[in-house]
């Protein structure tokens, strides 16, 4: 299956919608105004990035508070999204399962080549001003296999995602490999801190999954490193 299957009717939807419209969920069937964590921001940015579609985290959190809701009040509260995955999994694997056979041509979404150069240039413009000197060597030559990229765009959309992913990765592996190291190890027992009361629930891949996540968004965040992939457009 193709990553860039349409999640709603045919709409393109890109990450801030796809983030914004799991928030609304949530908060909405949480019944009071509740920030997401840091660990409810890596588990969307997981799934938008393995492709289960909207439609089945919405369809899956709604499940799961319909069950809560059926419960005896005090019963427990539900805190973050991550009470919400296996339900989630579950909804994705039988969605898989009923599309096999189908063709990826039936979803498939396209992106707008002028978006996409839009979208590079933001990029290049953003990189070269970030002021890390550690990683200079890498974010030039980040700006410049960007630059190519927009020179030479195809209409394989899937191709240019896969080059800005390289691209994205090189730029991750610099930030974990530069990093200071102090601070390097005092942002990881933050972050430690805060998955803490869920890892006891988590798979050990997963837990090392989620906290790399928050760990290369909070990296991303201090240095000024935007993501690359389409779906950020």
């Amino acid at each position: 299956m193709s990553r860039f299957a349409s999640v709603s009717a045919g709409r393109k939807m890109n990450y801030y919608n796809y983030f914004t419209e799991i928030e609304d969920t949530f908060v909405r069937r949480r019944g009071k105004h509740l920030f997401l964590s840091p660990l409810d921001w890596a588990l969307i940015d997981g799934w938008k990035e393995r492709g289960i579609p909207l439609h089945i985290v919405i369809r899956a959190v709604e499940g799961v508070f319909d069950v809560f809701d059926r419960q005896p009040a005090g019963t427990r509260t539900i805190k973050s999204l991550f009470y919400c995955r296996e339900e989630i999994e579950s909804q994705y694997l039988e969605w898989l399962n009923s599309r096999v056979g189908a063709t990826d041509g039936e979803e498939t979404t396209q992106f707008p080549r002028d978006q996409i150069k839009q979208h590079i240039d933001d990029a290049v413009n953003k990189l070269r001003n970030v002021e890390q000197p550690a990683i200079a060597e890498d974010l030039s030559r980040a700006v410049a296999r960007l630059e190519e990229l927009r020179s030479n765009l195809t209409g394989n959309t899937e191709s240019i995602d896969g080059t800005l992913g390289d691209i994205e990765k090189v730029l991750d592996r610099a930030l974990l490999t530069n990093w200071d190291k102090p601070a390097l190890k005092r942002i990881e027992k933050e972050i430690a801190s805060e998955l803490r009361p869920y890892k006891t629930e988590m798979e050990p891949d997963t837990y090392r999954n989620t906290l790399e996540l928050m760990l290369l968004k909070r990296l991303r965040e201090d240095a000024g490193i935007p993501r690359l992939g389409l779906f950020y457009i």
